[in-house]
């Protein structure tokens, strides 16, 4: 090979090393890889040149060509990762000083929503209701039709309820017919599973998530929690329930709380009543009357959906917002910090119980 063709190789190795030496970001890097081993690249060229050798030269020409690249390559292989380890240093800030003081270490906490569900349960484990689960997803049968839900009801309409494609299927959710499955709209499927798995006398409560079509706001969410109550026995009274929410409000709210039942309209219950409390220690709300839960009778007509005779067994149901309890208790006035996962709100509740 002649000595004017290696001595081309080795200048374009010097002029690899020059270059990369003013590199300073990868831009520049890119660049400067382009105008060696680019497809105009000095290199590039020089290989070109491999046609005016002859046969004898090719061999070594390709040889020393070949030694030449992968030095080269090398060389720009470890100008960019020393740029890339510089970038990391720069976008880490400042430089770490080891006599510093460490920051404060925050401790983790319940959610806000997960206490007062937890302190619910805890309330009516005392007086013999026991926790009851089942699918959020669930069918129109058990969400409507079992509790007396008529079809032209605006609760089964599609602006309200949110309904699966028609042929899909779920197969841990057992359907009563051939009924669409839905995103259940309340817990009260719960209760219609239940009893017809388990005989009265049976107390449950049934707390879970909830779906709805709805407007998001500072009062409403597509996406909530529910906590629901049934009460199946013989002879049970409005009585029996008005002691029993009387006992869950004072126990959650303080006992010098004075509450009230308004009559109301529910599709599966007869009566049915709106339950409203007023209490001194509620912050802005204190001493005002407060919508709080609804309730009623267990309408005879649910009964008989579950087999059971409505002459022999009767019981009361209820329902009310984790939502709206944690906003009293808490004088939280927009529905959407629960779900924002904004420390600075949910860092207030790291203790609470």
């Amino acid at each position: 090979m002649e000595h004017g063709v290696e001595n081309d190789l080795q200048a374009i190795v010097v002029q690899a090393e020059t270059i990369i030496a003013r590199v300073a970001s990868q831009s520049d890097w890119e660049q400067a890889k382009a105008s060696i081993l680019g497809p105009n690249g000095s290199l590039t060229q020089a290989a070109k040149g491999i046609g005016k050798l002859s046969k004898e030269e090719r061999p070594s020409f390709g040889q020393a060509l070949n030694q030449t690249k992968k030095k080269v390559e090398s060389l720009f292989q470890s100008s960019l990762e020393a740029i890339e380890s510089q970038a990391d240093l720069e976008s880490l800030g400042k430089k770490i000083d080891p006599t510093l003081p460490p920051s404060p270490c925050y401790l983790g906490g319940t959610h806000p929503l997960t206490n007062v569900r937890r302190k619910v349960v805890s309330i009516f484990r005392k007086i013999g209701f026991t926790v009851a689960e089942a699918t959020e997803v669930e069918t129109e049968w058990f969400c409507f039709d079992a509790l007396n839900t008529p079809e032209d009801h605006p609760a089964r309409d599609a602006q309200d309820t949110l309904f699966f494609p028609p042929h899909s299927e779920w197969a841990n959710v057992k359907r009563k017919t051939q009924e669409a499955h839905v995103l259940r709209t309340h817990t009260s499927s719960v209760q219609i599973r239940t009893l017809l798995k388990e005989p009265p006398p049976l107390r449950i409560i049934a707390p879970g998530r909830c779906f709805r079509r709805d407007t998001v706001d500072a009062t409403h969410s597509a996406n909530f929690h529910q906590t629901e109550g049934l009460y199946v026995d013989k002879k049970v009274t409005v009585r029996d329930l008005k002691g029993v929410l009387d006992f869950f409000l004072k126990e959650l709210f303080g006992n010098q709380l004075e509450t009230r039942l308004r009559p109301s309209f529910f599709p599966f219950t007869e009566p049915s009543f709106e339950v409203d409390l007023r209490a001194p220690s509620l912050g802005k709300l204190s001493n005002k009357w407060i919508e709080i839960m609804g309730c009623g009778m267990v309408d005879p007509e649910v009964l008989k959906l579950v087999n059971l005779d409505p002459e022999e067994w009767n019981g009361f149901a209820f329902g009310l917002g984790i939502e709206r309890i944690a906003m009293i208790l808490h004088g939280i006035d927009d529905i959407r910090h629960f779900y924002q996962n904004d420390q600075r709100f949910l860092n207030q509740f790291s203790n609470a119980t």
